[in-house]
């Protein structure tokens, strides 16, 4: 017995000495110098309010006076909005950050911007707030992008919003960026470079936006950049809920250790149940029911998964495990909400075992999902990113109490 106990110390040394730079080794940070210029401008939802908006970014390496002019393009009024800045010094430089915060907008209604640090000004932008209809939304969805290849990713965005041009904002799954490090941030802004600045980007975070060592750690970088979180998380947990039309979204911060995870619960638990939204969707980065591993990821269902059956959450969206897979439960043979998904759009692909849980698993491509609600309608479709071909579809129809799902 003895014998065997030390076989299995030895294999499990093995086995953590193996994963070892993956877990614990960060990659050194290139030394950087910010831009003078605003850069890294980025259009965000702001508080819980739907027609509130963030806009964040970065210049220089200390607080400049910094503002942002907005434009009503109706009638041509402009107003200057003040910035908050504040400085972040990383392993690699320092770069202030700021925020400006949009709080009047009005539905409907076409907006220009452009921000502005130190009397050195970005260019123009412009985006649209969403007209008072209670019962559409419509936006688009990417798991993990982690774009190491010259930002091939912004050409599949760009092309997937001119297909689906109704789509008002984009959602993103975490690990948006390869790493907690400045040119993984350039690379990302790439990415998303013309896309974000004219319409909100939704993100959670992902275990590449942690620092890694024994106790993982979030750099302030990341709210600072995703600046709702600033104001919305708990205990330190970057968690946020908005409410969309006839949707509610409540993004989690799946990366974190149980006692962390236990605090989420207990504030997801209650705005789910003051929600009064038709429709509930959940984003977090690792997958409840994992498409790799049947034990992978058992804390995080443990902890969530009961609030997601017992208060009604219609949509799971999940990223993680560079594969695209959908799931729906099945209750005296008719399939029952939540569906559960998985995507990404990295270049990285993961290899999958064979999972009878999931009614579709695809690996070996990148893809995105787009998601549109109208009325009683949910309708979730998925699209391979290379041909923009349909891969994966299924409606949620909600008829009074009874909730239908075709697929």
């Amino acid at each position: 017995m003895k014998k065997i106990g030390v076989g299995v110390f030895i294999v499990l040394a093995l086995w953590v000495a193996s994963r070892w730079h993956t877990w614990f080794v960060e990659e050194d940070e290139e030394a950087y110098v910010p831009s003078l210029t605003p850069s890294h401008v980025l259009l965000t939802f702001g508080d819980t309010h739907p027609l509130s908006r963030n806009v964040s970014w970065q210049a220089d390496s200390v607080v400049r006076p910094s503002w942002l002019e907005l434009v009503c393009l109706a009638d041509s009024d402009t107003i200057r909005v003040e910035a908050q800045g504040e400085v972040f010094r990383s392993r690699g430089g320092q770069a202030a950050y700021y925020v400006a915060r949009l709080r009047s907008l009005q539905a409907g209604t076409y907006y220009a911007y452009r921000v502005v640090t130190d009397a050195k000004a970005s260019p123009w932008y412009q985006f649209h707030t969403q007209h008072d209809a209670a019962d559409q939304a419509s936006f688009l969805y990417v798991g993990d992008v982690q774009d190491s290849i010259g930002g091939e990713t912004n050409r599949y965005l760009c092309e997937a919003l001119s297909r689906h041009p109704g789509s008002e904002f984009l959602v993103c799954g975490g690990d948006l960026a390869d790493g907690p490090r400045q040119s993984c941030w350039d690379e990302a802004f790439r990415d998303i470079d013309s896309v974000t600045q004219t319409m909100p980007l939704l993100v959670v975070t992902g275990n590449h936006d942690y620092r890694k060592g024994v106790f993982q750690w979030l750099e302030r970088r990341f709210p600072l950049t995703f600046s709702y979180f600033l104001d919305s998380k708990i205990a330190d947990n970057q968690v946020y809920t908005l409410t969309y039309g006839p949707v509610q979204f409540f993004l989690l911060d799946s990366n974190r250790e149980l006692p962390y995870l236990l605090t989420q619960r207990d504030w997801l638990k209650v705005q789910l149940e003051q929600s009064r939204a038709r429709w509930k969707i959940v984003v977090l980065h690792h997958p409840l029911f994992s498409i790799r591993s049947r034990s992978r990821n058992l804390i995080q269902r443990w902890v969530f998964n009961g609030l997601f059956e017992s208060y009604g959450v219609d949509l799971v969206l999940q990223a993680h495990e560079h594969a695209y897979a959908r799931m729906t439960a099945h209750e005296d043979g008719k399939a029952i909400t939540p569906v559960y998904t998985i995507s990404h759009c990295s270049p990285k692909n993961y290899d999958i075992y064979d999972n009878d849980r999931y009614d579709k698993t695809i690996a070996s491509s990148r893809f995105y999902q787009t998601v549109r609600i109208s009325g009683d309608t949910l309708t979730l479709a998925a699209y391979e990113v290379y041909r923009h071909s349909l891969c994966d579809s299924l409606q949620i129809i909600k008829d009074k109490e009874i909730v239908k799902i075709i697929e």
